[in-house]
């Protein structure tokens, strides 16, 4: 008879000790309600920008062209399939390949966040501030910052994330889980990006 099998009440009864349908491990939970609560933050960020925009008369449109927010987006998604390489590299035990698809998935952040500052410099340039710009309304400023800059943040928290998780992971300190949770956060910046792209960008192309 096996450890999981045991016997209660002098024989009387046998039960079998399983593991949980529906259990979860405790950290995969913790970014799960992480991601569940930013979902709600970014969504209410989103939201109160669509009721302004909507309510001022002069909105601007300072965007002439999708070039660079596509590549951005380009650069985005292609990050988020080799993070998806990654994970799977892990749960497959080559470590070697795990780590070199996160630390590409890192690179593709990196390189993400430095168009994305190269285009507020640009705006900046062209007199865009926080509270006024040579457009129309100064609260386009104060939104696309505060929405992007959010997601810049998240993007680059999730670059350091990639390379402090990838190098413990090398020494032995992380396994492949903590390369799938990860994951999940860093398919989760993708996805709100897929969302501040219509809403903040090709919504505000000049005519």
């Amino acid at each position: 008879m096996s450890q999981a099998e045991i016997t209660m009440m002098g024989g009387h009864s046998t039960g079998v000790m399983e593991t949980p349908t529906f259990s979860v491990p405790a950290k995969k939970m913790a970014m799960w309600l992480f991601i569940i609560a930013d979902t709600a933050t970014f969504a209410a960020c989103l939201v109160a920008y669509g009721f302004t925009r909507n309510a001022t008369l002069n909105w601007p449109r300072p965007f002439h062209s999708i070039t660079n927010v596509a590549l951005m987006t380009f650069i985005l998604v292609t990050s988020s399939l080799t993070m998806l390489f990654g994970v799977r590299a892990a749960k497959a035990e080559d470590k070697a390949g795990a780590l070199r698809w996160t630390f590409i998935t890192a690179a593709l952040g990196i390189v993400f966040a430095l168009l994305h500052i190269r285009e507020w410099f640009s705006l900046i340039d062209e007199g865009m501030t926080l509270f006024k710009n040579p457009w129309g309304s100064g609260l386009f400023g104060a939104v696309f910052f505060s929405i992007t800059g959010l997601h810049l943040t998240h993007v680059a928290g999730g670059v350091v994330a990639l390379l402090a998780v990838g190098l413990r992971y090398k020494g032995g300190r992380y396994k492949a889980d903590d390369i799938e949770i990860l994951g999940l956060y860093w398919h989760f910046v993708d996805l709100v990006w897929m969302f501040v792209v219509p809403l903040v960008y090709l919504l505000n192309l000049s005519h």
